[in-house]
């Protein structure tokens, strides 16, 4: 099975809302119609302060996606690249599209000139955990949420 890694184009609506919809469906959250309509044209802004997006083909058929952003951090003078969403298609889990996607995402941080690329995940995330614990350095960070 061969991966083709590629950046998200506007033509790709109806397979990256799929997508992302069994991502969230993945983490039990639900957004809005407004919220599906104002990400995707964030995705396709081409704005470089604004989240960018690639899509995993498996002949041709969109399998996973992930979204990126790079950011200033107070730690060092390059920014850092934050990969905010990973998913992969239930059927072609564990075939190597996390490992394409995560190595697509470090090579647009590389090319951008970024520190590192950095991820969250949910500690019960095992499967993904073992791919991440393979390729990056997991760290003791916690993180908080207070809503506004």
């Amino acid at each position: 099975m061969s991966v083709h890694v590629r950046p998200l184009r506007k033509s790709d609506e109806a397979e990256w809302r799929r997508l992302w919809t069994g991502y969230l469906d993945f983490y039990e959250t639900k957004v809005s119609e407004e919220v599906y309509q104002t990400t995707f044209a964030r995705l396709n802004s081409g704005d470089t302060h604004e989240y960018s997006g690639l899509i995993a083909e498996v002949d041709g058929k969109p399998v996973g996606l992930t979204h990126y952003l790079f950011h200033r951090h107070n730690w060092s003078i390059e920014d850092v690249c934050y990969l905010q969403d990973l998913y992969a298609d239930p059927e072609v889990r564990g075939k190597g599209i996390g490992r394409a996607l995560i190595e697509a995402v470090h090579i647009e941080a590389k090319k951008a000139g970024a520190h590192s690329v950095y991820w969250l995940t949910n500690q019960s995330n095992d499967t993904a955990r073992q791919l991440y614990d393979r390729i990056a350095k997991v760290t003791p960070f916690i993180k908080y949420v207070k809503a506004v």
